[in-house]
């Protein structure tokens, strides 16, 4: 259902405070947690550079969600940084950073979430390569279906998924170091090495990874209660939980293993399991990881299609994109995304032992997008000065140029370190250009 004036529908408001900070807590805490910390050590194999990436995390997160909040307040539609960008600068840039968001960040998470289940479950069950990217595309397309039915229904099902994995993750913390203190290892806390330039981009894109969902709720702005005051809330309180979590749960995989054994190991979530709770603990862990990440994965399926939806409403992608079912829901748009993600599983099919490649060219894309979301802050400061602004971005201007400093800083050390990864993702952004052209002739 397009709109002839070119305004985004009104999508019914349905979304508490509570369902939109749980939506952040569930888009953030995932697969990366259990699978990335050894990745991390690998390049800050020094105990206090390790925290202090998982800390700079939480940190840069805060920084972008100060200006979204903003942003998010201002502009209280489905759509995001598609909303904000073309308000700022022009209709293809927003398109561009929409489509990028849509088909590099939202699906490619989806992807790369659905590749970890596989992992976590091929901890339990033995499984043939086929048969892992069988099971991935399986997940992708259970959340897809709930989430194409009613937004109720999938928001119901990732406030159920966060408050499991929170307490999941707080008997992790609080159990495993007193149960397993006689198999933890010893001097756990004592480190060599420190980290180099070089690499600070490449160990923090993991970091970034598993921090990726700290703006979920601004994408479906159009559809939370009283947004001028919730969507803030629901960023700040979404996000210091999950620093909270993560801290503490690093510090009982390093309390468990050692910070010298950590370096490259796989799967740290389930290795951690196995000291702190002995032979059961790492199918316990497996199953944790399962939930988590398959909560995530419902998250980033309710909330990615918003972007289509957005520019299907504009005139600026498929028609049927923006069409409702009776449930008031974008269910072709949700249908749409769980295609493009089925696509990216069978097209990383030789990194499906792993996160491999799939998580460098998502976490590339995000440092992109994130860059650009933050510029369209000062113009919108400078060019609407007396748009009304329920929230308005603490730190202004510091906090959000540093912010830009540091994600640039992050982006040029990827490029050096994963060129094949980034530079894909600068094409899917660069195809943005003549495909929105496309649609801007067949609107005409």
């Amino acid at each position: 259902m397009g709109d002839s004036s070119g305004k985004t529908q009104e999508l019914p408001r349905v979304l508490t405070l509570r369902d939109a900070t749980m939506l952040v807590v569930s888009s953030v805490i995932g697969v990366g947690i259990f699978l990335t910390p050894g990745d991390v050590a690998k390049q800050f194999p020094s105990v206090g550079w390790f925290f202090f990436a998982w800390l700079l995390g939480g940190a840069l997160a805060l920084g972008g969600a100060l200006a979204n909040a903003e942003l998010g307040a201002m502009f209280p539609k489905a759509g995001g940084n598609y909303v904000y960008l073309t308000a700022a600068y022009h209709p293809m840039a927003g398109f561009m950073v929409g489509w990028l968001s849509f088909f590099g960040i939202f699906a490619g998470t989806v992807a790369t979430l659905a590749i970890g289940f596989t992992i976590s479950l091929s901890s339990l069950v033995p499984l043939a390569p086929v048969a892992k990217i069988g099971v991935a595309i399986a997940v992708i397309w259970i959340a897809s279906a709930v989430n194409a039915w009613a937004t109720r229904a999938g928001a119901a099902l990732n406030t159920s998924t966060a408050y499991l994995k929170i307490a999941a993750l707080v008997l992790l913390v609080v159990l495993g170091p007193i149960v397993g203190r006689e198999r933890a290892a010893p001097d756990a806390f004592v480190s060599e090495g420190s980290a180099s330039f070089a690499s600070f981009g490449v160990g923090l894109a993991p970091v970034l990874f598993s921090y990726l969902g700290w703006n979920a709720s601004v994408y479906v702005a159009g559809e939370i209660e009283s947004p001028g005051k919730n969507l803030p809330r629901s960023l700040f309180v979404g996000l210091g939980v999950c620093t909270t979590i993560y801290v503490l749960v690093t510090a009982t995989y390093v309390g468990a293993l050692g910070m010298r054994a950590l370096p490259g190991m796989p799967v740290v979530g389930i290795q951690a399991g196995h000291v702190l709770f002995g032979t059961s603990g790492g199918p316990i862990l497996a199953i944790v990881m399962m939930a988590s990440i398959f909560g995530t994965v419902n998250a980033n399926v309710l909330v990615g299609p918003r972007i289509a939806y957005a520019m299907a409403t504009d005139g600026l992608f498929f028609r049927a994109a923006a069409s409702l079912n009776a449930a008031k829901t974008p269910h072709v748009a949700v249908i749409v995304q769980g295609v493009v993600a089925t696509i990216l599983v069978v097209a990383f099919e030789a990194n499906i032992e792993s996160l491999g490649g799939v998580l460098n060219y998502t976490t590339f894309a995000i440092v992109l997008a994130t860059i650009a979301d933050t510029t369209a802050l000062y113009v919108l400061r400078r060019r609407e000065p007396e748009r009304e602004r329920p929230y308005r971005a603490k730190g202004y201007p510091v906090v959000p140029f540093f912010y830009i400093v540091a994600n640039v800083a992050i982006a040029i050390s990827m490029v050096r370190g994963k060129p094949v990864e980034c530079l894909t993702s600068v094409a899917v952004l660069l195809a943005g250009a003549p495909i929105y052209l496309l649609f801007t002739r067949r609107r005409a």
